[in-house]
């Protein structure tokens, strides 16, 4: 193994370990043994439907077993597996594939493309398959995010950062099942679940929208860890946590948005046994701090010192990070990826400060981009669909803080005289044009929208409340 590849290393994992459970979904397994053969199986015909190295094989469905090897088998042809949310439109959906300009499209039942995952894992394609030419450097996957004007970025991870950014679960080694609440196009899906796989760790995938199947998933399998966004562990902690054994559940991490002093206390205080520390980072830069646990009180409000091997400054108030885990650039878009860096240093798009420890807090966003519970969302394009409701004379949308969600996507509204709407009817008009987590939560009626005069620019810092 000279280079860092990763499905070398997944074969050294099956080697090792070819009995043991790598993934759950839904009371379906796959052992390390089966996730290679289907990989092995998947290439080959992929590579019989023309896929070669560098091209894109883009995934519009919802979560499967089957992603696993699929992943694997696109990585080892040295093309670039481009997951795709599925709640997304298919205007929406247009707009990456147009970017990614993929060689094949897969998709699931409920979605429209040239290939169904069922048909692929079926075929008994027997093409030969060369890997030989396949580097650590090759993109081996692509995740989707937009622009301050709302255009998609494709950001591309190679093998060898891919695998870099698992050093930290390579270095503890097997710890015992984890159960990640996170999809299958998700960054945090596939980036919590590499680590533990490639030690040979048993991974569960659940739904992060139901509490109570994610603490039967963590009873049934014995977690040993578990990592939820602030939303997600608030339900749980509405949950009667005593019908449930969690004794086995030792780590309960959390972070992605918001982290409160008072939601931090209270994951403790429902699960003693645990340790819990905030992670901060992002899709281009992966963990860029993390604070620990014996600092939760000692520090409130603050992300943690730099992760080992990174290094962070603020320059004007951004942040700004430099690290061998960052992202290697943005698809087909040279000019982003330069803009995206100052000398080597990635522009993180936070407003933060730092104390005299070297711990960083996040004040904010640079831009007007929102983010809430993980996802990032454009809200020029949540106004476009705003605008187009007939009681509407002008609109915008806002992230207002929100402690569950990081922020709130927020609809400001001028109304036509006379005229009335309630949230629950914007919502609906919005969930034919949008997916529902850029749909809006709140809304807020307003006699004008602040712009600049020129321009006629939104001036969203107007519109959102003082903390």
């Amino acid at each position: 193994m000279s280079q860092l590849l990763l499905h070398d290393f997944l074969l050294s994992v099956s080697a090792r370990h070819p009995q043991r459970v790598a993934v759950w979904r839904n009371g379906d397994s796959l052992t390390f043994a089966e996730v290679a053969e289907k990989t092995e199986s998947m290439a080959r015909s992929l590579a019989a439907a023309g896929l070669r190295r560098s091209d894109r094989l883009v995934w519009w469905g919802e979560t499967d077993l089957d992603l696993v090897p699929l992943m694997f088998a696109t990585a080892s042809l040295g093309a670039i597996f481009a997951p795709v949310n599925p709640s997304l439109n298919e205007d929406e959906a247009a707009l990456l594939l147009d970017l990614a300009d993929p060689r094949l499209v897969v998709v699931d039942e409920k979605h429209d493309g040239q290939m169904q995952l069922g048909d692929l894992t079926r075929s008994t394609a027997t093409t030969g398959i060369d890997s030989s030419s396949v580097q650590e450097t090759d993109g081996h996957i692509m995740y989707f995010t937009s622009g301050t004007t709302g255009t998609p970025k494709g950001i591309v991870l190679s093998h060898r950062t891919t695998l870099l950014r698992a050093l930290p679960a390579l270095g503890d080694g097997p710890r015992g099942p984890l159960v990640s609440m996170f999809p299958l196009f998700h960054m945090s899906g596939w980036s919590s679940a590499i680590g533990p796989w490639l030690c040979g760790e048993e991974v569960v995938l659940a739904d992060g929208g139901d509490a109570e199947v994610l603490l039967r998933a963590m009873e049934k399998h014995r977690a040993h860890r578990f990592y939820g966004i602030p939303a997600v562990w608030r339900r749980i902690l509405d949950v009667d946590l005593t019908g449930y054994d969690l004794t086995s559940l030792k780590v309960a991490d959390t972070g992605t948005s918001a982290t409160t002093v008072e939601l931090l206390t209270a994951i403790h205080q429902a699960l003693p046994q645990t340790t819990t520390t905030v992670t901060y980072g992002s899709t281009e830069a992966s963990g860029v701090c993390k604070l620990p646990f014996e600092d939760l009180q000692r520090k409130p409000g603050s992300v943690g010192p730099p992760w080992p091997g990174v290094r962070v400054r603020i320059e004007d108030g951004q942040l700004q990070v430099k690290s061998p885990f960052l992202f290697d650039g943005y698809f087909r878009n040279p000019a982003a990826t330069e803009a995206a860096f100052v000398d080597g240093w990635y522009q993180t798009g936070e407003l933060a400060d730092m104390d005299d420890e070297g711990y960083v807090s996040i004040l904010g966003r640079v831009s007007d981009m929102i983010r809430s519970g993980g996802e990032t969302i454009s809200p020029a394009e949540v106004d476009a669909v705003l605008l187009e409701h007939p009681a509407v004379v002008d609109a915008a949308a806002a992230g207002v803080a929100d402690d569950d969600w990081g922020e709130i996507v927020t609809a400001f509204l001028v109304l036509r005289p006379g005229a009335s709407i309630t949230l629950e009817e914007l919502q609906r008009h919005c969930d034919k044009r949008l997916a529902r987590y850029k749909t809006p939560r709140r809304l807020v009626l307003v006699d004008s929208i602040p712009r600049t005069g020129a321009t006629r620019q939104v001036q969203r810092r107007q519109l959102v409340p003082k903390a």
